[in-house]
Order: C-alpha cells, then sequence, then structure tokens
C-alpha cells in the first residue's frame, strides 16, 4: 500500500513543479533540476522505498537546522537554548529581521527561521567554528547513517559571498548580546551546515530516527535523547515550514521541515521518516511538488497526528 501510494504521489504531481522556481537569491541553486521530483520512507522497521528522481542530489540547506538543534540541546540543554531563541511560529519570511528589532529581549522566535539557528549554531558544543561543524557533521552522518556525506563546496562559496542578509542578522545579534562568539566564524560554520549534499535517502532516515523516538532502526542504538526528540518534534510541528507552517499542519499534519534545495524532511510519529526533493519552490521557499506530495501521501495512507 506504502509503495503504491508513494508512486501515485510522485506521478500525480509531476507538473506542479512548473509551477514554482528555484531558489536564486544563492547562483548555485539556480543550478537545480526543476523538474525533479523524488522521494523515499524509511520506516521504524527499517523498511525502505524510494520512488522517482530519489537519486537527486541536493545540499540540505534548512532541514540542517533540525539537526542543529538537536545538536544544541544535547549540549546545553533546553533552558539555555530557549533562553537565547524562543519557540513560536513566525508569520514572517525565514530572512526577517522585522521581529529580532521589535521583540524588547530581541529574542529569534524560533529555531528554524535563519535568526534562531544562527543562535543555535552559536551555541553548539566547540571552541571554534571548525569544531561546531564537525559536530554537527558527525550528527548527520550518524542519523543518516552515511559516513561519506561531505560539504558542496561551490554552494558554501555561492552561500558565503551572497549571505548578507544573515550577516546583517547576525551581527544583530551579537549587538543584541544574544550571540556571543565570533559572528564570521559563526556564520562559516551556518553556510557549510547549509551547504551539506545529501539525497532523499539520507534525509529519510534522519526523519526516521526521530519518528522512532531517537532511536535508529537499523542499530536499535539511542542517538537523541527522549526528551530532546519530544522538543524536536514539536518545533517541527509549529514551525518546520516558515511562514506556511500552520497550513501545512492543516493539509498534511505531520512535523515537517523545508529548506530552499527543494526537500522536506517528514516525521511520522512510531511510525515512519519521509523525504521529498522538488527543487521547484512557492513564495515561502518550500517546494512546491512536495508540498503536494505530502498531502497526498497523508491522505492515502491517513498519516495525521490530528
Amino acid at each position: 500500500m506504502e509503495k503504491t501510494a508513494l508512486r501515485n504521489a510522485i506521478e500525480n504531481n509531476r507538473d506542479v513543479t512548473k509551477l514554482g522556481e528555484v531558489a536564486s537569491y544563492i547562483p548555485e541553486l539556480a543550478k537545480g533540476n526543476r523538474d525533479a521530483l523524488g522521494a523515499c520512507i524509511f520506516d521504524t522497521g527499517g523498511n525502505l522505498l524510494l520512488e522517482g528522481d530519489y537519486e537527486t542530489k541536493f545540499t540540505i540547506q534548512s532541514v540542517s537546522k533540525v539537526i542543529t538543534l538537536i545538536c544544541a540541546l544535547i549540549d546545553n540543554g533546553k533552558e539555555i537554548v530557549f533562553s537565547k531563541v524562543g519557540n513560536e511560529p513566525s508569520s514572517d519570511p525565514f530572512n526577517s529581521l522585522l521581529k529580532l528589532e521589535i521583540e524588547e529581549n530581541h529574542k529569534p522566535l524560533n529555531p528554524f527561521i535563519n535568526a534562531g539557528a544562527i543562535v543555535c549554531t552559536s551555541l553548539v558544543a566547540g571552541d571554534n567554528g571548525i569544531e561546531k561543524f564537525t559536530r554537527i557533521l558527525n550528527m548527520i552522518r550518524k542519523l543518516a547513517n552515511n559516513e561519506n556525506i561531505e560539504v558542496n563546496y561551490p554552494v558554501f562559496r555561492s552561500e558565503k559571498l551572497t549571505g548578507n542578509t544573515n550577516r546583517a542578522i547576525a551581527y544583530f545579534l551579537k549587538g543584541a548580546g544574544i550571540i556571543e562568539k565570533d559572528v564570521e566564524d559563526i556564520l562559516d560554520t551556518y553556510f557549510k551546515c547549509c551547504s551539506i549534499e545529501v539525497d532523499v535517502e539520507d534525509i529519510a532516515r534522519i526523519a526516521s530516527v526521530i519518528a522512532n523516538n531517537g532511536i535508529a532502526p537499523w542499530s536499535k542504538e539511542m542517538l537523541i535523547p527522549k526528551e530532546v526528540n519530544r522538543i524536536v518534534k514539536a518545533t517541527m510541528s509549529t514551525c518546520g515550514l516558515y511562514d506556511s507552517s500552520g497550513k501545512f499542519s492543516v493539509d498534511v499534519g505531520i512535523p515537517a521541515k523545508s529548506g530552499v534545495g527543494g526537500c522536506i524532511m517528514a516525521v511520522v510519529p512510531n511510525r515512519m521518516g519521509i523525504a521529498v526533493v522538488g527543487p521547484s519552490l512557492d513564495k515561502h521557499g518550500n517546494s512546491v511538488a512536495g508540498i503536494k506530495v505530502m498531502e497526498s501521501l497523508s491522505r492515502a495512507l491517513e498519516l495525521s497526528i490530528f
């Protein structure tokens, strides 16, 4: 049933890719294949399903914010993390500075907008950006069960050269006393994390660990502490798709996180992890066909947690 549902979700939504555009504000991302659409399901029993353009490689982009949050929570505890970043949804674009200025304490609203992710990056264990990045990359490799995951350096250089809005956000946070470390060092780590190259199987495996209460389905090893895992699922539910998170909760109804590389990572608690890639994006920065694939799967497999 799941295989049929996955195949139908991909094939019935291929034309939707034409309704969006690939991200172009990062020049290297503009090279993405607008027509690509692929997906993977990895369930908590360790079963793997692949469909469509599943071999498509893409950079993880904002899906990395989930793993950065996991590391920050493990390394600091929730009291310290949420003293510097909130956990409320945002109605503004993911790279907006507006709320930072008007909020009295200048805290970013949540860990999944750019400002919040930059703060979480600064909180990851390590004396410098290299150590922090290594910590996050190793966690991604462990959760995906893939030691070969690496950075796409052309994308990293492109992000670093054009990331002026993120630079403005980070320096504002430094001025507000929320970031204590060197700004450029933290930004290098942040840009590198966004530039990690993966495929849908990698992302579905990461999602399956979160779905399985932090336990890897393939090894039965606890990779994410239970309380951290709970917080991450909750934050994905309320904040994972930027300023369209509420609509996604209504239409799909499961924790998820998107990225401008075209990926959506979704978690069905106690059942499965799902990853979709479709580089053609809507105005919110979410995969336009990926959302439709998730809506189709949610209906066919009754995935909604609500």
